[in-house]
């Protein structure tokens, strides 16, 4: 199954999308998901909360399209760990430095033993999404980075203007 980010359908993916405030400090900082082999996003949005196909801060900016193939049981036990890792985190207080969204793709990831792996973590997932995802578009491309941007180059101008 494609990747069809107007309808936000993102089948075996790994979706993000920017925090307000944080991201635009830290654009490395930011809110993860995973969608089902149907596309359907779950993410754990806070507290005792994970939510199917409505993303906690808005739909994904960028997503990392992961491969069925690489899980013994392909789109089934994909589908059922994403499904269990959902129930576990329906009884979960959300913490934003340690048991987060980040943590409970990880326990999908690490539950459905994706690419023979069971160590998937919140460090693992932020890099490989970062350096393998893909824009949903430009739209999703400014909503990322924009932000970040302006700020740096308001800093960058005040700077410069201080010193003349």
């Amino acid at each position: 199954m494609n990747v069809d980010s107007k309808n936000h359908r993102f089948p075996f993916c790994i979706v993000w999308t920017p925090i307000p405030l944080i991201s635009w400090l830290f654009p490395f900082i930011g809110h993860m998901g995973i969608g089902t082999s149907r596309g359907i996003i779950r993410d754990f949005a806070g507290s005792y909360f994970v939510s199917e196909d409505e993303m906690g801060f808005g739909w994904p900016t960028s997503y990392w399209q992961l491969s069925p193939l690489k899980v013994d049981g392909g789109a089934e036990v994909w589908d059922r760990a994403i499904k269990e890792a959902s129930d576990e985190y329906r009884s979960h207080m959300h913490n934003i430095c340690c048991d987060n969204c980040h943590s409970h793709v990880a326990l999908a990831l690490n539950s459905m033993r994706y690419d023979g792996k069971a160590n998937w973590n919140m460090v693992n997932l932020c890099f490989f999404t970062l350096i393998k995802g893909r824009n949903t578009g430009i739209g999703g491309f400014l909503k990322q980075c924009l932000p970040f941007l302006l700020i740096i180059s308001f800093i960058v101008i005040f700077l410069f203007v201080t010193r003349i």
